[in-house]
Order: C-alpha cells, then structure tokens, then sequence
C-alpha cells in the first residue's frame, strides 16, 4: 500500500517519547484539559428509547407514520395505557364506573393531556350520573356505541384508558406525565398499571441508569485483576482503566454533541434527539475493550523493557517505539471500519460507529501518545509498586507460571 513510510521510521515514536517525558505536566495538562472539554457535552446526556422517528424520512414506515400524524391525529397520538384491575367482581358496575369517570377526570387535567379514551368517555353530555345510570342497565338496552366500547375496553374485573398526549416518546414531558399517573394509584379498590409506548420508554432508561454502575464496576474490577497478573502492579492497572475512561469519556462528549444537541446534522443526515438508553453502555464496554486491547499491548512491552533494564524513562519509550507501528495500524483499522457505520440509515447504528471512531482515535492519539508517557514520568517507579505481600504472591504466582506472564 503506496502510505508514506514515515509512521514506521526507526526512533519516531522513541523520540516522541521522549520529548514528552522531558515536559510531562506542560503536555498532561493541556491534554486532560481538551480531553475533558471534549467529553464535558455527556453532563447534557439525555437518553430515551427510540421510536420510528429514528428511521430516515424516505423510509416506507415513517412516511406513514408522517401521513397518519398529519391527516388522523387522534389515531397515531402519543397513549398512555392505564390498566385499572378491580380485586373481584366485575368493572362494569355503577360503582366501580363512577371511580373510572374520577380517574379519568382525574388524567384530563394533567398538562400535556388532550383526551382520555375509556367507557367513561364515549359521551362528553354524561356526567358521572350518567354513566352509572347506564352501568345499571342490562346490557340489551346499551346503546350501540356504548356497547361498542364496552367490549373494547372492559373484561370481567379489569379495564383500560387510554391518556392521549402531545408529548413525544423521548420528552421530558412525557416522562412527567408517565410518574404524575402512576403518583396516585387509587382507582378506588381496582390496582393501577401504566404501560404503552411513552411508559415503556421510560421505564427502559430507568433500568438502563439502574444496572450500569454494576455493569460498569464488573467490567472495570476484572480488567483491574487480569492487568495485575500480567504486570504485577497495583498503580498501572488504576492508571490504565482511567485511561481508558478518558478516551471513553471523550467519545461520549461526542456523542451527545453530535447526535444529540444536532451538531453535523447536515454531513450526516440525521435528526437529533436523546440518545437511546442501551447506546451508552454498549458504546462503554466495545470501547473499553478496544482501548485496553491497545493499552494491553503498550504496557506489556513496557514491562519487558523494565525488568530487562530496570529504567521507567527507557522502558517507557522503548514500549512506545516497539508497539506503535502494530497499534497504530490496527487503530486505523478499526477507524475506517467504524466510520462506514456513518453511512447508516438508522441513526442508532450511525451514532455506534461515529462514536467508536472517535473513541479509538482518541486512545490511539492524544491517550497513548502524550497522556501515557508524561504520567508514567511523573509516576516513576511508582509504575511498578506494589504493596510487599501482593509483591511476593506476584513473584510466586510468576514463578509457578512462567509461560503465562511476559
């Protein structure tokens, strides 16, 4: 391939090394501080599960769903679906209706609400007296509307509303409406449930925030411990987990700068929006694997160089000099692979690769060469400390296994 050679001159990455090791805090502080500028967007981050919206406006689906919007509103709008499950007997009683015709009162006054659909909403001329005047006839003399409704919405002890609203799947108004419904679920003796499209959306980003501090912190503990076993030090570990964060949180800060709040929206064809909820801690395990894949193969060259000549600075640049050619090509690799995922329609797919791009970009760059050498200067022998007992176990452990560790 016709590349100019200078990527893989003999003492390039060496040399770089070294200047960098010469000025660590005049090159570690201005890096952290762009890096941190450019992950500083993902304090915005909000997220909300997709809906047809993320498919572009040629797709057969979305021009549907465009045409229904525009011509039967009603039909497409927004629903909450509340489920009202009475302990025993049946819903369909005067009784039990004037509690549905409370709560579906109730709902009309939400803001945001533009209707309720329910046996209780057939006939804006019916008060609550009304509907429970009809609730004591026998079903023969209903009339044909209200019989209608009757199969449609009830079934033996169990009813359903439907909330209709302006509010979007991925705004926080609809988020607001989903929690003021399920603030009060007294429906008189009948148990509330909120489902549909708007609580399902909610709900999915709640379970999301809920389980990735434990996806996260399993994912960060065993990388801490295969790191440990490889190098036998308790600081490079920490410090290579934090250096992969910084690359990740980089491409996050990306990620809603981008696709979010709309940035590049005209290069790559997308409308912006909050991010889908499993995005983030799919984009943090991919990610965090590729970049310690990297990290992996740096220090572990690091680590022969050190026990070799015992010198932090020349195990340092030696590392840089002997890895550089492979990580970098297989960096670019993987970027070129990632940004064809910005030829994608849906934009999910499109903000996966674009973000992995500038994750591994990142790591391959200002991570790997600038922030790397200049802590491991400062760091010194701390790089290779360990605790005395940890040390020895270390030893042992590498003594009973020697075809295991470099």
């Amino acid at each position: 391939v016709p590349f100019p050679s200078f990527t893989m001159r003999a003492g390039l990455w060496h040399g770089l090394a070294t200047w960098v090791m010469r000025r660590p805090v005049l090159v570690l502080v201005p890096t952290l501080v762009l890096l941190l500028l450019i992950g500083a967007p993902f304090l915005r981050l909000r997220m909300a599960a997709a809906d047809v919206r993320v498919l572009p406006e040629t797709d057969e689906a979305r021009q549907g769903y465009d045409a229904l919007k525009r011509w039967f509103p009603v039909q497409v709008a927004n629903r909450v679906v509340v489920a009202v499950q009475f302990p025993d007997g049946a819903a369909f009683t005067p009784e039990r209706l004037g509690e549905l015709y409370d709560a579906s009162r109730r709902y009309r006054a939400l803001p945001g609400v533009t209707g309720v659909e329910s046996i209780v909403d057939i006939d804006p001329n019916l008060d609550r007296e009304g509907y429970q005047q009809l609730a004591s006839m026998p079903p023969a003399f209903l009339p044909p509307e209200f019989g209608f409704a009757l199969r449609g919405s009830v079934a033996g002890r169990l009813t359903v509303l439907n909330v209709l609203t302006s509010a979007e799947p991925a705004s926080p108004e609809a988020e607001t409406l989903v929690d003021a419904i399920r603030a009060n679920r007294q429906v008189g003796s009948g148990r509330l449930l909120v489902g549909g499209e708007l609580a399902h959306a909610v709900d999915a980003t709640d379970f999301v925030r809920a389980h990735t501090p434990r996806a996260v912190a399993s994912v960060v503990l065993v990388t801490l411990l295969v790191l440990f076993l490889l190098l036998g030090s308790v600081v490079l570990p920490v410090k290579a987990v934090l250096m992969n964060l910084l690359s990740i949180a980089g491409s996050f800060g990306a990620l809603v700068w981008i696709f979010q709040e709309g940035h590049l929206r005209g290069l790559l064809h997308f409308r912006p929006g909050p991010i889908e909820p499993a995005l983030p801690i799919l984009l943090f395990c991919a990610v965090f694997g590729l970049s310690m894949d990297y990290e992996v193969l740096m220090l572990s060259r690091m680590h022969e160089e050190w026990l070799r000549t015992g010198d932090n600075t020349r195990a340092v640049a030696e590392g840089l000099e002997k890895s550089a050619g492979l990580i970098t090509s297989a960096a670019a690799i993987m970027v070129a692979v990632f940004v064809a995922f910005s030829l994608a329609t849906v934009v999910v797919v499109k903000a996966m690769g674009v973000a992995m791009a500038i994750a591994v970009t990142l790591d391959a760059t200002l991570v790997r060469v600038l922030i790397v050498p200049s802590t491991m200067r400062l760091l010194g022998h701390l790089n290779w400390w360990a605790p005395a007992p940890i040390a020895r176990a270390f030893a042992g452990w590498r003594a009973r296994h020697p075809d295991h560790l470099p």
